[in-house]
């Protein structure tokens, strides 16, 4: 049985202290936490400068009738789900696949939530690094973390939860796709949505030699130099444009990055 001691000794051996850093978590990874989820938020609040976590709220989006070609998605059969669309709130809960930790971090009075319909992010001493994303600009929070120097941090993740890894992409050059969201004002047309992340765990080997990782309760932590993923990713797609795409014959985002 771990306890919010043990967890903030063992996430100091990350060296992390004073540095902001974007956090994929999972609770159900660590074992039994005495005072579960916040216990987590707590840890982390003294264990780095900053902290960062997705919590997007996909139950927002919709699907029009058209749009872009070669999108990665079929507009006739999206319709029927439309009808479960829910406008966006900026106090709606995080989505459940982004795990409970960022839906307790954003009960916290000091928390901060940016703003996207789709694709926020909840944050505690953030507030600059929050502010940047726009509707255009959806990975913004990223760009200035890694210009800060920041960490990505996986409690009990692995790549294939890394958001990072996404504005690498971007950064690379590789197709973004384009969403829409229900808000209290209507449709909003959101640029910039990523492909999919089901084959990101092919980085591991490539950026293990500059990863630090250590044992918490049943968890393996890891933590990486968001420049040095950067600058990894980015070359792994230039070298081969298939790169960290997945298998799957069903995936329409990988299938679509594949034919252009």
């Amino acid at each position: 049985m771990l306890n919010f001691n043990d967890l903030v000794v063992a996430l100091e051996k990350l060296g992390l202290q004073g540095k902001p850093v974007i956090a994929h978590t999972s609770l159900r990874s660590l074992g039994h936490i005495v005072g579960g989820p916040d216990s987590v938020v707590t840890g982390l609040m003294y264990a780095t400068g900053s902290v960062i976590m997705p919590s997007h709220t996909y139950k927002t989006m919709v699907t029009p009738v058209s749009g872009p070609a070669n999108n990665a998605i079929n507009y006739s059969r999206g319709q029927q789900w439309n009808r479960l669309a829910e406008p966006y709130q900026k106090d709606m809960p995080v989505d459940r696949m982004m795990g409970i930790i960022p839906e307790s971090m954003r009960h916290w009075p000091e928390a901060r939530r940016s703003v996207h319909p789709i694709l926020s992010f909840v944050g505690i001493r953030a507030e600059k690094i929050l502010k940047q994303q726009t509707i255009e600009d959806p990975f913004a929070p990223l760009r200035a973390l890694v210009e800060l120097d920041g960490w990505v941090l996986l409690l009990g993740v692995d790549h294939t939860t890394n958001t990072s890894i996404h504005f690498a992409e971007k950064l690379a050059g590789r197709k973004q796709f384009m969403r829409w969201a229900l808000t209290p004002s209507g449709t909003v047309a959101c640029p910039g949505f990523p492909g999919c992340s089901a084959g990101f765990q092919a980085i591991e080997p490539e950026i293990r030699s500059f990863t630090r990782s250590i044992n918490v309760g049943n968890a393996v932590v890891q933590t990486v130099p968001l420049r040095a993923l950067m600058r990894r990713v980015i070359e792994m797609i230039k070298q081969d444009k298939y790169a960290l795409l997945c298998n799957r014959a069903d995936c329409e985002r990988c299938a679509e990055v594949r034919k252009t």
